[in-house]
């Protein structure tokens, strides 16, 4: 039995990752122990180990390690303490791979530990291009990946320019689009009665992350958001940032906003529940990579505001602005009422594969030969 150890930090990436630990369950020569790290544990943010404990997957190990002050110096030196302790769960696990996704601090130190302690380490979403730290955080994690899974062809090529032997490279899609293409989101009717929302009006929803590189202006750039929200006086679905340097100044700001009547806000929602509300959603605004990855699968319009997602691969349903009030504001009016936008968004092509990313990562991990040819990388200039 082949054992794969996953890094989960965030209701995020582990609704991503769920099709891909179904697969892995779903092959009778693999296991799965997950390591559970951060705002999962974190009442404050949601304490959403809750939803992994109710899915039934087996946990392996949990690191309640979360930076207490909205700070970047915070925010490394947690990385540490993360890494001691996320080296002893690694120990104890003992897995044949480690499996980790995208570019968020809890995968690099998981990488940087796996590395010492000789595990394969598989990585979903490398070669993707973005903003803020994420992109160089991304781009090392490559680096010391062993086994790559991204998502597109061009995310593919440019991890090969990195200097990856190819034969590590499998193109397999985005996982998030496994369950919008298999048809597993609730249905419309539902979430909108668990909600309160009104279908027959627009609704807006809301996802506002703090970049790192920019903490210090996290308040007054959700702040600008908010304004706009607040002329325009839809009911809107608002989810709170993730717990990255600046995300606790975001909340501050958010609570303000949280007394009118047409605003329900939420630390945290069930990853079924959140691609029910992009099915029903009239326009997302905000800079979550869902925008760009999962809602052109939904025929979604998104206000993509700022730095976050910069230069990321994307459908025509993106329309970027900065982080101003009467931009925001525009933008959403396009998306609601500009009917060529609407129907261009609707026959969108979304670039992030075809639905079936979890099964492939799935076989790749059941057949892949471990030893010293996978552990030891070439550079291939």
């Amino acid at each position: 039995m082949r054992k794969i150890a996953v890094i989960t930090g965030t209701r995020a990436e582990y609704g991503l990752f769920k099709s891909v630990l179904n697969a892995i369950e779903s092959k009778r020569d693999l296991q799965v122990s997950l390591i559970v790290i951060g705002m999962h544990l974190s009442p404050e943010f949601g304490y959403t180990v809750e939803e992994i404990e109710k899915d039934g997957f087996k946990i392996g190990a949990k690191i309640a390690v979360l930076h207490g002050e909205d700070t970047k110096a915070s925010m490394a030196k947690s990385l540490g303490e993360c890494l001691s302790r996320t080296a002893e769960a690694l120990e104890k696990i003992r897995p044949d791979i480690l499996l980790i996704l995208g570019d968020r601090s809890e995968m690099l130190v998981g990488a940087v530990g796996a590395t010492y302690m000789g595990v394969p380490i598989a990585h979903i979403h490398g070669g993707d291009v973005s903003g803020n730290v994420d992109e160089p955080v991304r781009h090392a994690i490559t680096k010391l990946a062993h086994i790559h899974f991204p998502a597109t062809k061009k995310s593919g090529e440019r991890i090969i320019k990195m200097g990856e032997e190819s034969w590590r490279v499998h193109v397999v899609g985005a996982p998030g689009l496994d369950p919008i293409i298999s048809e597993k989101v609730p249905d419309r009717k539902e979430i909108a009665a668990k909600y309160g929302l009104n279908l027959s009006k627009p609704v807006l929803l809301v996802l506002q992350h703090s970049v790192v590189t920019e903490a210090e202006d996290a308040a007054n750039q959700i702040r600008e958001t908010l304004e706009a929200v607040n002329e325009l006086k839809q009911q809107t679905v608002l989810i709170y940032p993730n717990a990255d340097a600046g995300g606790r100044r975001m909340i501050k700001t958010i609570k303000e906003y949280e007394k009118y009547p047409f605003v329900k806000a939420f630390k945290s929602v069930l990853h079924e529940d959140y691609l029910g509300l992009m099915k029903l959603a009239s326009v997302m605004i905000g800079n979550s990579s869902s925008g760009i990855i999962e809602a052109p699968s939904f025929g979604l319009p998104v206000v993509n505001i700022g730095t976050r997602q910069i230069g990321r691969q994307r459908a025509g349903n993106v329309i970027d602005v900065g982080y101003d009030r009467k931009e925001i504001i525009n933008a959403v009016k396009k998306a609601l009422y500009d009917k060529n936008f609407r129907e261009k968004v609707r026959h969108c092509r979304n670039p992030y594969g075809d639905g079936k990313a979890g099964r492939r990562i799935a076989k790749v991990l059941a057949e892949v030969v471990l030893g010293s040819k996978l552990l030891e990388k070439r550079m291939t200039y």
